[in-house]
């Protein structure tokens, strides 16, 4: 499937911005299964941009620089996508989860995709008991890693509402858990979380899933604004393997990879600082539309 994709992001601030520093993650990343054909970011008003290093995490990084008084920034990323995908079938010579934990401490892929660098918890993912107890119900070590994963993803489905007014973007772990409410940030975290404390290689993914689904199917969660899901590592074979909670399915050929990370504070579509005083305001506008 081709898709293009339109991300917008707007500020307005209240009192002319006299310097911004941001960094832009917005450029999908290759990932098995899709591939970056065609990419253009558009600033307004215009400021130096330039690519820069990923501190952390997988991601295409862009430097941005903004030097005069500005009340409006936008930032639009235009991208389009190939992705081929095919949802995952479980089997019965799939590795255990014991088994994906043994082989992730053996693995020698020092990479920012290695499995050992999502085996612990992270700055914004600390280990949780009342989290880990909860996803441990679905974590048996002699359980097959793809049909522990999803059937962790669909719990967290079920048992969980999608409510945007219940939780922020600094919303913890636990605190989304306790409520058992949230957005798609919040349960990838809750089952990134889970996961690492039963000992399994998770990673929090940012991106984009198909905004209008096939004909007769329902309109997925997460569409029109950036979505997160979780990738659970299950062995040198099937590798990284995309689990949805916020929709309870498979990562396929809806979804987007854009960056992968250890949390979100690695792979944050923007980040940065800017110099003004008042208050800020930011709109973002998604739409992901296959061609043809």
């Amino acid at each position: 499937m081709l898709y293009d994709i339109i991300h917008v992001t707007r500020f307005d601030y209240a009192t002319p911005v006299r310097f911004a520093r941001c960094n832009l993650r917005l450029r999908p990343i290759d990932w098995p299964g899709q591939r970056l054909n065609e990419y253009a970011l558009h600033i307004s008003p215009a400021g130096r941009h330039h690519p820069a290093i990923a501190d952390a995490g997988l991601a295409h990084v862009t430097r941005l620089t903004v030097e005069q008084p500005v009340r409006h920034l936008i930032i639009e990323s235009v991208s389009r996508v190939t992705v081929d995908r095919l949802v995952p079938v479980p089997a019965a010579d799939d590795p255990t989860l014991a088994e994906v934990a043994v082989m992730a401490r053996a693995s020698r892929d020092g990479s920012a995709a290695g499995p050992a660098a999502y085996l612990y918890p992270s700055p914004l993912l600390p280990l949780d008991a009342a989290i880990g107890a909860w996803c441990g119900a679905e974590l048996a070590p002699d359980r097959s890693a793809l049909e522990a994963g999803i059937a962790l993803a669909r719990r967290i489905w079920r048992e969980f509402t999608f409510d945007g007014d219940a939780t922020e973007v600094h919303t913890t772990p636990a605190e989304a858990f306790a409520k058992r409410r949230g957005v798609c940030q919040d349960f990838t975290q809750i089952m990134v979380t889970g996961l690492r404390s039963a000992g399994l290689p998770a990673a929090y993914a940012s991106g984009y899933i198909r905004t209008l689904p096939p004909p007769g199917q329902p309109r997925l969660v997460g569409a029109d604004a950036t979505h997160a899901w979780v990738l659970l590592w299950c062995g040198e074979r099937l590798g990284w393997v995309g689990l949805d909670p916020t929709n309870g399915i498979w990562m396929a050929g809806d979804h987007i990879v854009m960056a992968v990370g250890r949390d979100y504070g690695e792979i944050a579509p923007v980040d940065g600082v800017v110099l003004g005083a008042g208050a800020q305001r930011m709109d973002v506008s998604v739409d992901v539309a296959p061609v043809g």
